[in-house]
């Protein structure tokens, strides 16, 4: 039986889970192998329609459930594999019973690196048509797939023309630069821009490489957890190190960004949420080991449920705010002919 051939694919992957020891709605636990799996729905039935190339950008937080609605559709409505490294079905259960619209879910949860060269990992996500990447600590993800047949398979997929997202930590790692969180911590504003140099940003090149991110580094819970400064200081060091065209894109907390395949971008949130889209001119005008950033004219747009963005070229049609964002000292001030939101208090990482 050939594997790549449409018809059979889905008979083929549910002999290998079968041959695993995953039965028809059990939990399948195999820690020797390093990772647990959880599915829901028919893996076997045919998925009722094609699948779109798209790219879902969630800030974290809470699910919008229209966004995952547009994530199915573009999946054919067919099987979705969620990845992640923490947690366990949640949202697999929340995805299939509650926004519905999909032949099955599958989950898989990384415990190891080894587990994303495991033959029946793999082939459960070859054999997907959408991927999401759940939330958590993106330093996992890093150690465990970066370099793998699990991270060769994701950048196949999306050059296949399916959609691919994540939220928090999965939005994390989407760009073509990302905060790896490699320290075991989680930096601040305040300490990004007091040392952007420092050891503590670290930041990870070519992880993904998604069509329209490759110049981009992203950030989530990103108005609740004020990391306007810190996507700043991230932009700044890569900018030093010789990547003259970054730019960031930051996603506040229960919305989410929604791009389809032409690059074009609009935003869908649970209450007042934002995108911003963060464009320096040039260099810093100072930055240096263990010294305060010095950054002037930065450009932040506010993309909002009216607006479109455009990521083949980064102009926003209506505009939720503009500002200018000036770095003096390491410390951050705004600018703005239209007043961006006031900070809300957030806990967490």
């Amino acid at each position: 039986m050939n594997p790549r051939n449409p018809p059979c694919r889905w008979l083929w992957l549910v002999c290998c889970l079968l041959l695993a020891g995953f039965g028809p709605g059990a939990l399948a636990k195999a820690p020797d192998a390093g990772y647990a799996y959880y599915q829901i729905g028919k893996l076997d039935a045919a998925r009722p329609g094609i699948t779109e190339p798209a790219v879902l950008l969630m800030g974290g937080g809470e699910w919008p459930p229209a966004a995952f609605a547009w994530f199915a559709a573009k999946s054919g409505h067919g099987h979705v594999v969620i990845l992640r490294a923490s947690g366990a079905d949640e949202l697999q259960q929340e995805l299939y019973e509650e926004v519905g619209g999909v032949a099955s879910v599958q989950t898989l949860v990384f415990h190891s690196r080894g587990a994303a060269s495991d033959p029946r990992v793999l082939a459960i996500v070859r054999a997907a048509d959408g991927i999401f990447i759940a939330g958590g600590d993106q330093a996992n993800y890093v150690r465990f797939w970066k370099g793998t047949p699990l991270n060769a398979l994701l950048d196949r997929h999306v050059a296949q023309g399916k959609p691919l997202g994540g939220t928090s930590a999965g939005l994390a790692i989407l760009g073509r630069y990302a905060y790896g969180a490699l320290d075991g911590g989680s930096i601040t504003s305040d300490e990004a821009l007091a040392d952007p140099l420092g050891k503590a940003a670290t930041l990870v090149d070519g992880f993904l490489h998604l069509p329209r991110l490759e110049h981009v580094i992203t950030d989530t819970h990103f108005h609740a957890r004020k990391r306007l400064g810190r996507l700043i200081a991230f932009i700044a060091r890569l900018r030093h190190e010789g990547h003259a065209d970054v730019v960031g894109l930051g996603v506040d907390q229960d919305a989410a960004l929604c791009v389809e395949a032409d690059g074009q971008g609009h935003l869908v949130t649970l209450s007042d949420g934002f995108a911003w889209l963060i464009r320096p001119v040039g260099q810093p005008a100072r930055i240096a080991a263990g010294q305060p950033l010095e950054y002037r004219s930065i450009r932040v747009t506010g993309i909002g449920t009216r607006s479109r963005i455009d990521l083949n070229d980064l102009s926003v049609q209506h505009p939720a705010f503009d500002i200018t964002a000036d770095v003096r000292g390491g410390k951050l001030e705004l600018h703005s002919a239209t007043e961006a939101p006031a900070p809300r208090a957030a806990a967490g990482r």
